[in-house]
């Protein structure tokens, strides 16, 4: 029996020395296979229908200057949609003038207070003066934001702000006519409800969903024609499949995407041309 501990003794080197050297050198894999195994981790960017709506709805929030929150689990893709929102409105500058930047994206730390709130903004309009007191954040913050013409801001992870900063948040809106867009999990409702003005604030809501019926399917269409594309089709939509992939993600578009994208390299390494029912099995298996 091997028995691992903080620093291996002579006796485990040489037992683990042991079992490398019966079971061989692990051979690099082949070229092509290597190729495959990089392009299915790199990451890609899917447009779905729900996302289009999504998008839809943020484009009124932003016109009609009216804040509001994004509600869903982890993982089922509001981080992406919304830096997608803020890609398709990308900023404009002209000669040296202060660029024009409608929409801009933060992701705020743990516990974050006003400092924290107004360093995320001034470094995502790209201006390096990002030091100094709450209150000269806050004017800096003001005036980047005027000069940027910012007609959105989206902070994601918002239910890590602490209550003494949503004051700040609220004042954006009411001074600078700007769209807040507050994104997080339950968490954020139940922060939100602690303070009656904060709620009345943010009373308008979306929950971003899981991935069910007829959506579902279409989705593992889109991922094993756009995303896997291997050899052969893998027949994802097939009534054992699906069946499997909705059971293990329950309709996660991130549990899904890691799920069917570790599948296809394992099916890939095995000798596979596609994502074979037993290599699915054992994957989804993993990840219950």
């Amino acid at each position: 029996m091997i028995q691992y501990v903080g620093t291996m003794n002579t006796k485990n080197i040489n037992t683990a020395q042991g079992i490398a050297d019966e079971l061989g050198q692990i051979l690099p894999d082949e070229n092509w296979l290597q190729k495959e195994i990089e392009r299915l981790n790199r990451r890609n960017i899917v447009t779905l229908g729900h996302v289009q709506n999504f998008h839809e709805w943020l484009d009124e929030k932003r016109k009609a200057r009216r804040s509001c929150r994004l509600i869903g689990e982890s993982r089922t893709g509001k981080t992406v949609a919304c830096e997608a929102y803020f890609f398709r409105n990308k900023p404009k500058q002209k000669d040296n003038q202060a660029p024009v930047v409608p929409v801009i994206y933060i992701m705020i730390p743990p516990k974050a207070g006003p400092k924290e709130i107004f360093t995320s903004i001034i470094k995502a309009l790209n201006y390096k003066a990002n030091k100094g007191s709450i209150a000269d954040l806050r004017s800096r913050t003001w005036e980047v934001l005027k000069s940027c013409q910012v007609e959105m801001l989206m902070i994601d992870e918002a239910d890590r702000i602490k209550l003494d900063a949503f004051p700040d948040v609220r004042d954006i809106n009411d001074g600078l006519g700007i769209s807040i867009v507050l994104i997080g999990t339950d968490r954020l409702d139940a922060v939100i409800r602690r303070d009656e003005q904060v709620q009345n604030r943010f009373l308008s809501n979306k929950r971003f969903g899981k991935l069910a019926g007829d959506e579902f399917t279409k989705t593992l269409t889109i991922w094993e024609k756009n995303i896997l594309k291997l050899p052969i089709p893998s027949n994802l939509t097939s009534k054992e499949k699906s069946k499997i992939l909705m059971a293990t993600t329950q309709g996660s578009i991130g549990k899904l995407d890691e799920l069917l994208r570790e599948a296809a390299i394992r099916s890939l390494c095995n000798g596979y041309k596609k994502i074979e029912m037993s290599v699915l099995q054992d994957v989804a298996r993993e990840y219950r």
